[in-house]
């Protein structure tokens, strides 16, 4: 294949991501419709071991006939790469929802959840997702919130001297999900903005850190930076 996602997917892929230039920042920024592509959560593979990056998953899902357009970390986890919070893979609760107080970002409340529900994407705060009382098809719980309702988290500071590369997910009032990975370090307070003026999402959510990571098929970046837990993928049908 001459990219990583070949010929046949290019007209998928292509202007799906672009470069977000800020004056207080430079993203890469990737758009996708539920309804065209097939967005998940993996942690596992069938025979129950953990991917841990993003060439393993390409390979299963070429297996399934698939192939894998976008992927990003999708989540704070352990050192064992298992998920701190909530997790749902196809329906199956893997790890419950944490929604206790602690330290780190996580327990920077609120926390939220991205999930999938019947092709529908959302981002939602924790709390708010657990009286729904409904189990998502996909889902993954991280934190802080960078949006919610259209305001940004009460705790971050305009002026923060904490500059990270960061990667977060947000959804906007079409249902589109918009993936957003920093390419240089960044504070909460600009990166969430970003989600709300720039992408119109009223909700989006802080996947994870320094260790950020994406696999972007169109644009041949295959990161392979740091072990991962969970992933968050963008993913395609192989036409015949």
């Amino acid at each position: 294949m001459g990219s990583l996602a070949g010929p046949a997917f290019a007209q998928v892929a292509q202007g799906a991501c672009s470069e977000l230039r800020e004056p207080t920042g430079i993203y890469i920024g990737c758009q996708f419709d539920p309804e065209t592509v097939d967005i998940r959560l993996h942690l596992a593979d069938p025979e129950g071991k953990i991917y841990g990056g993003f060439d393993p998953l390409r390979r299963q899902l070429w297996a399934e006939r698939r192939v894998l357009l976008f992927a990003m970390n999708a989540g704070m986890y352990h050192d064992d790469r298992s998920p701190v919070g909530l997790f749902v893979e196809y329906g199956h609760v893997v790890k419950p929802a944490v929604t206790g107080s602690g330290f780190g970002n996580f327990h920077l409340l609120p926390n939220g959840v991205f999930l999938m529900k019947d092709g529908r994407a959302e981002v939602m705060e924790t709390m708010a997702h657990q009286k729904r009382g409904v189990t998502p098809d996909f889902a993954t719980q991280s934190g802080p919130m960078l949006v919610i309702d259209g305001k940004l988290h009460p705790r971050f500071l305009a002026d923060s001297d904490s500059l990270k590369i960061r990667n977060g997910v947000g959804v906007d009032a079409a249902g589109r999900v918009h993936m957003v990975i920093s390419k240089v370090p960044v504070r909460f307070y600009d990166f969430a903005t970003l989600f709300r003026d720039r992408l119109g999402c009223r909700n989006a959510l802080y996947l994870d850190g320094s260790i950020s990571s994406a696999f972007i098929a169109d644009q041949n970046r295959d990161d392979r930076l740091f072990p991962m837990g969970p992933i968050l993928s963008v993913s395609a049908p192989i036409r015949q």
